[in-house]
């Protein structure tokens, strides 16, 4: 099911999305709570509120979805759950771990960069590989694809990064990038 049918479906009042959202997401939110001093019984309340958030934010006229949904959940769930430990005093709100966040988002990019490199032609993909991923010089690189020497595989891997900037860019939003 794609974002956009999940937030239509939300604004028809289709409350199976409701059920599917609560389901697809579950172990995400309970453990983001659960990690933060809460339980288990705290992580179901505090995802479902961010459900009805998300629920009524959606039937607003001027509702804008600028990330992946169960980012958008993910962050109001960690703000409901901050507000929550402020009220009981367990912690202070700077004691939350971000690195639960940060690690989240970071996931995210790198899933939005592998779909993207999937879709590019095989030279591409193993030029981006093999200098992001494996490490390899141009040099290096420029052997193992039979190039004729490291100036074109630089030149390759130029046009192949701009390629993947465009596909990135043309599919999601500067926000689903930033911190």
């Amino acid at each position: 099911m794609t974002e956009s049918a999940i937030i239509e479906g939300i604004k028809r009042g289709d409350e199976k999305i409701l059920d599917f959202l609560y389901k697809k997401n579950y172990k995400m939110m309970v453990n983001l709570i659960v990690k933060n001093n809460g339980t288990e019984e705290e992580a179901r309340d505090i995802y479902q509120e961010a459900l009805i958030v998300l629920w009524q934010k959606a039937n607003t006229t001027d509702f804008v979805l600028t990330s992946k949904i169960s980012t958008y959940l993910y962050s109001v769930c960690m703000n409901l759950w901050r507000k929550e430990l402020d009220r009981k005093g367990r912690l202070s709100y700077d004691s939350v771990e971000k690195g639960e966040i940060m690690d989240f988002d970071k996931q995210e990019r790198i899933r939005i960069v592998n779909k993207c490199i999937d879709e590019l032609g095989e030279t591409c993909k193993k030029i981006l590989m093999y200098y992001y991923f494996d490490n390899l010089s141009m040099t290096d690189i420029a052997e193992k694809l039979g190039f004729a020497n490291a100036d074109t595989a630089k030149t390759r891997k130029y046009k192949c990064k701009q390629e993947l900037d465009k596909k990135i860019k043309a599919q999601y939003t500067a926000s689903d990038f930033l911190d």
